[in-house]
């Protein structure tokens, strides 16, 4: 297999007993027992009104819709009904209420409610001060680089190839270094706005420059603008505060010591970036220079006027975006879209295909249609080598007992079952010889404003994704969550809850 094609994937979980999972077959058996008791008693009316409620209870446990079971489908609905009724689900500013708290503070919607950035002490020639961002509610810490790549575009198989050993590598160190959980790779595209441009022609332009040729340059600058595309690229490393403190004690304790664990883990995955992964710049953003990403995140049209005043020689610090405007005034999350300020979203995940994935084919998932921000987060999250292993063996124990029970039962197996079967079999090789297990996913975001209509850039969005070989599925009842995880890279998992 090349490196350029991904398909050594499986299902994470393989149902040993006609595709059930333990705790489906067991509240299935468990289910039954008390219709079966009454069967015994001959008590028929009692037994099938119980045989009844047992195939319905069977029905929502079992049965799959569009990646949930019923029954989950009917938990998420409760709680957003609750939520909505209740007015959780609605988030307003602290400063749109004339009550903004301390400009350090972060206020931000959902998820994101409980994080806090810190300023690591000053490191490096330049003494840069990187962003360390907790998250109280799941108890990890994150880290973000803005990162330049040259793009996969023109680049030949060989060098594709290398990439793709390149990530695998990162990856494995990751893995190695047992503090990394997970790491995020976002790519944010938006229309150009020309503020840089405008900028360097306001330093540039000469008072003495020929009239036509002024009029020339505005007129392919607006041209040139209308039709080119900003990409925005980041890198997050999360490292949860459990394998963090013991390490942090070890070095001295509080902050500090966690600031100089986690810039000693950075120094090893720049390394890794630069290297297989040929990233031509990586930049460890600073709070100032977070806050205008989240805030601009939120909205997308802010951008230009944030850049103006930044390029004001005598703004200083009264240009930057404090943390507790880094937000939105006001967000609500509905049930297919996510509304925050003058703009919507649309977030919808990516299932990947049976016959792999090439590298490069989400390219058209990130061309940006008129007036719209895509964007498109991939994440790796990083099993710990013991829950790997042992994951691993309870996968293969449950393929062997499928294959005893469909033997028993001369049922025939069918060839994506016997494919998933292989994958699982052939992990343990891959752990023995030092590689990480991950379990990837992918989001993709569309922001649009309010006055367009967003089920329309919706639709457009699933239809890039189906046109890059892959099955877009909405993330419906959630889609704050996975705004905030696609969108803003602050390092938001979905693979961890609150704690």
């Amino acid at each position: 297999m090349d490196a350029t094609t991904y398909r050594d994937y499986s299902r994470a979980r393989l149902g040993f007993f006609f595709g059930l999972t333990g705790w489906q077959l067991a509240t299935v058996t468990l289910g039954l027992l008390p219709a079966l008791r009454e069967v015994s008693l001959g008590r028929w009316a009692p037994a099938g009104a119980l045989l009844a409620a047992w195939a319905l209870m069977a029905l929502l446990v079992v049965t799959p819709v569009r990646g949930r079971s019923s029954a989950g489908w009917l938990l998420a609905a409760a709680a957003h009904a609750v939520g909505t009724a209740t007015g959780w689900s609605r988030f307003t500013a602290e400063a749109a209420r004339g009550a903004a708290g301390p400009a350090a503070t972060p206020d931000l919607p959902g998820v994101l409610a409980g994080t806090r950035v810190h300023e690591a002490p000053p490191a490096g020639p330049s003494g840069r001060r990187v962003a360390l961002i907790q998250h109280h509610a799941t108890r990890t810490w994150a880290v973000t680089a803005a990162v330049v790549h040259p793009g996969i575009g023109l680049s030949e198989p060989a060098q594709r190839d290398l990439y793709g050993v390149g990530l695998t590598a990162l990856l494995d160190a990751a893995r190695a270094t047992e503090l990394v959980d997970e790491i995020q790779l976002m790519v944010r595209t938006v229309p150009e706005d020309g503020a840089e441009r405008d900028g360097w022609t306001a330093r540039h332009r000469s008072s003495a420059a020929p009239p036509a040729a002024r009029r020339v340059n505005d007129e392919l600058q607006a041209a040139l603008s209308a039709a080119a595309v900003r990409t925005e690229s980041f890198v997050t490393v999360l490292v949860p505060e459990a394998r963090l403190g013991k390490a942090a004690r070890e070095a001295g304790g509080g902050l500090e010591g966690r600031a100089q664990v986690l810039l000693g883990v950075l120094a090893e995955v720049e390394t890794h970036l630069r290297g297989g992964l040929g990233m031509t710049d990586v930049a460890w953003l600073t709070s100032p220079e977070l806050a205008v990403v989240c805030r601009t995140a939120f909205a997308p049209g802010d951008r230009a006027g944030i850049i103006d005043a930044l390029r004001t020689e005598d703004s200083g610090e009264s240009a930057q975006v404090p943390w507790a405007l880094a937000g939105p005034s006001g967000a609500d999350s509905a049930v297919r879209h996510y509304s925050h300020d003058a703009w919507n979203s649309i977030t919808a995940t990516l299932l990947l295909p049976v016959r792999g994935a090439l590298m490069g084919s989400l390219a058209p998932v990130l061309v940006p249609g008129a007036g719209e921000r895509r964007s498109i987060l991939v994440a790796y999250p990083i099993t710990a080598a013991r829950a790997a292993n042992r994951q691993t063996a309870s996968s293969e124990w449950s393929a062997d007992m499928a294959d005893g029970l469909r033997s028993r039962a001369r049922m025939r197996q069918s060839a994506r079952s016997a494919h998933d079967t292989a994958r699982v079999r052939n992990l343990d090789g891959k752990l023995a010889r030092g590689h990480a297990l991950v379990r990837a996913y992918a989001l993709v975001c569309v922001t649009a404003p309010k006055s367009a209509r967003i089920t329309e850039h919706g639709r457009r969005l699933d239809a890039s994704i189906r046109a890059a070989g892959f099955a877009p599925l909405r993330m419906d009842l959630s889609q704050d969550a996975a705004f905030a995880a696609a969108t803003i890279p602050l390092g938001v998992s979905l693979t961890r809850g609150r704690v």
